[in-house]
């Protein structure tokens, strides 16, 4: 299979499904929002941005099945699946507040082999496949070189389920103001984990997260020559509900940090 190949492909796909949201953005209503949860929002735009990619990545791998956020393709167990969050950052959205973005991982047999983050609010693409560099708008991206957590600008997510982790979380937000350049909250795991992959952020860490937040872009910082755990400092990122990425160079010490504090 050419991955390049497939990758301009899906990247075609996100661009037009883009511009079906941000179309409607401009004329979008509270009315519109439904709940699946007290602090989670769900609106036509994210089934309908996912009915759209469903259909059109069908095309390119018939027999391939789909693990997407809103459900509308079921989940199945074929050696090729679709990862996708057809609008990561919907509260952003709803409120007209990028960033939001696109997210879509392919996996074979469980391993991530492509990746394509289309960020709405600039417009950037970020992508990589199987073999390849990491690269936004065909310019050739890496994590930074920051080797000290004291030197760099941490990106994480605010829970808005699972607070039994909210004590451990506050610690980490107290040890990260008083310890590096700062830390910041944009509202869409793709995107704080693709600039990683740019270097606008050192390193991401975020718990309660699921497979179509994190595949894509992880798989990128993979591309760009950083490295990515769970909470445990394994490997269970993709299913575990937990991350840790980062560059290379400060991953080791980003990594006892957060499992320090969150297995204490």
């Amino acid at each position: 299979m050419d991955l390049e190949k497939l990758c301009r492909q899906v990247m075609d796909i996100a661009r037009e499904t883009g511009e079906f949201i941000l179309g409607e953005q401009k004329k979008f209503s509270s009315s519109s929002i439904e709940k699946k949860g007290k602090q989670n929002f769900v609106t036509y735009v994210d089934t309908g941005s996912e009915k759209m990619l469903v259909k059109e990545l069908r095309k390119l791998i018939p027999d391939a099945g789909f693990i997407a956020e809103e459900g509308t393709a079921g989940q199945s167990g074929e050696a090729w699946q679709w990862i996708i969050d057809p609008l990561d950052g919907t509260t952003n959205f709803i409120h007209g507040l990028p960033p939001y973005a696109i997210s879509i991982a392919l996996a074979h047999k469980g391993v991530i082999v492509l990746g394509v983050v289309y960020e709405l609010g600039f417009k950037e693409f970020f992508y990589a496949w199987k073999g390849s560099k990491a690269y936004m708008d065909g310019r050739e991206i890496r994590v930074s070189k920051t080797g000290k957590v004291a030197s760099s600008l941490i990106a994480t997510g605010f829970p808005y389920t699972y607070f039994e982790r909210i004590d451990p979380f506050m610690h980490s937000v107290r040890y990260f103001m008083k310890n590096s350049h700062g830390l910041r909250r944009l509202g869409s795991a793709a995107t704080d984990l693709v600039y990683v992959a740019c270097g606008r952020f050192e390193a991401f860490y975020e718990y309660g997260l699921n497979s179509w937040d994190v595949a894509a872009g992880t798989f990128i910082i993979q591309q760009a020559g950083g490295k990515a755990c769970d909470f445990d400092g394994k490997d269970d990122w993709l299913f575990g509900g937990t991350i840790i990425a980062s560059n290379s160079d400060m991953f080791g010490e980003f990594k006892e940090v957060i499992c320090k504090i969150f297995n204490t």
